[in-house]
């Protein structure tokens, strides 16, 4: 049996999750603008474990979103998951958080997903899989435009462009075929499975040198233009 902490800060939504062998046990979170991280974060870890009944000497691993997404939510996030396993000596697994988002969705057999994080102006970090969630454009830090994501209509039924990058997409793209959800945010909720996979595959990461997932090198090239 394994017993997971799940830790999602890489957006506005500060979420947490408690899974068993990839099931939802418990699950606190609150989607605040203002980013609420650094005073709720672990209160809903507090809370999760003890609406499970369990204690933290029974947590098997610690799982936390690894970006992209907001640069100090990421870090809060990050530093209370090492935090947790160095104190508990478990392993840490990362998720990626554009991953987590896709599972969101319910997709048609020649459908696409894009899951997307608003950047700044017209750029967004999105990733690109099929229907199976398998990854089939890495991710990418990018400005939206008329031509954006059109490659894949080809291969695709429908392309779903979900996520708070969304609404760029919607401003420029007008094809019926792209399906835009705007609304969807990064959650907890479906890393219980995708972190389960990669405790049970024993993917874990270093917990001394591991770092989020920043996409810096995009921003620093355009800060020097």
């Amino acid at each position: 049996m394994a017993i997971i902490l799940n830790l999602e800060t890489a957006t506005t939504n500060c979420s947490v999750s408690l899974a068993r062998d990839g099931e939802l046990v418990a699950i606190r979170e609150h989607d605040d603008r203002n980013y609420s991280h650094a005073e709720k974060l672990h209160v809903f870890i507090d809370e999760v474990v003890q609406e499970a009944g369990f204690t933290y000497d029974m947590l098997n691993a610690i799982a936390v979103s690894k970006g992209p997404g907001s640069y100090t939510g990421l870090r809060i996030g990050v530093s209370a998951a090492k935090g947790l396993c160095f104190v508990l000596d478990i392993p840490l697994v990362s998720v990626a958080t554009l991953k987590s988002m896709a599972h969101q969705v319910s997709l048609a057999s020649d459908d696409i997903i894009v899951p997307m994080l608003d950047a700044r102006r017209m750029e967004v970090y999105s990733c690109v899989f099929d229907h199976l969630y398998g990854e089939i454009r890495e991710t990418r830090a990018e400005v939206v435009n008329g031509e954006s994501f059109g490659d894949f209509l080809k291969e695709s039924g429908h392309v779903h462009l979900v996520g708070s990058g969304a609404e760029k997409c919607r401003q420029v793209l007008d094809d019926a075929r792209f399906l835009f959800n705007t609304s969807l945010i990064p959650s907890a909720r479906e890393m219980a499975l995708l972190s389960y996979q990669k405790y049970s595959d024993g993917q874990f990461v270093d917990v001394a040198y591991f770092e989020p997932y920043y996409l810096k090198d995009f921003i620093v090239q355009k800060k020097g233009k």
